[in-house]
């Protein structure tokens, strides 16, 4: 019976761990943001993001659009969809007078109290080039 118990007590742990149980704690502001920024980086949340100099107060660029960013202190990048589909990129090299600021065009519906999983099946077997020795400038499609 003991043997029993502890396989019914590892299941359940098991499945708690599975349902991607949040923060019992955290607010419904702090789910929100997660779930808005998973929407962001989806493509699913228009943005305009401009590039500020700090001394002369000029714009360095604006984009504007379905646009994903990621920061590292040292340079900016921020990918965007655009309307025919095909995804473009902006980098900036930041530094002490170089910042940026991302405005939300649009109000975007997500949960206050579930957080957002999002699985991609397609990204398990994913589409892929091959290039040969015989011709490696040009990739050979692999089977559809």
């Amino acid at each position: 019976m003991n043997r029993i118990a502890k396989i019914i007590a590892g299941s359940s742990i098991a499945a708690l761990a599975l349902t991607g149980c949040g923060n019992p704690f955290e607010s419904a502001a702090d789910t929100a943001n997660q779930n808005l920024t998973r929407a962001a980086e989806n493509f699913e949340v228009p943005r305009r993001i401009v590039g500020i100099n700090g001394i002369t107060d000029k714009i360095l660029f604006s984009v504007e659009g379905f646009c994903s960013y990621e920061s590292n202190g040292e340079s900016f990048e921020a990918i965007c969809l655009n309307t025919d589909k095909s995804i473009s990129r902006t980098t900036l090299g930041l530094s002490d007078n170089v910042t940026f600021v991302s405005t939300q065009l649009e109000g975007a519906n997500v949960s206050l109290f579930n957080p957002r999983i999002i699985f991609r099946p397609e990204a398990i077997v994913p589409n892929f080039d091959l290039s040969t020795k015989s011709n490696p400038t040009e990739p050979v499609q692999g089977p559809k």
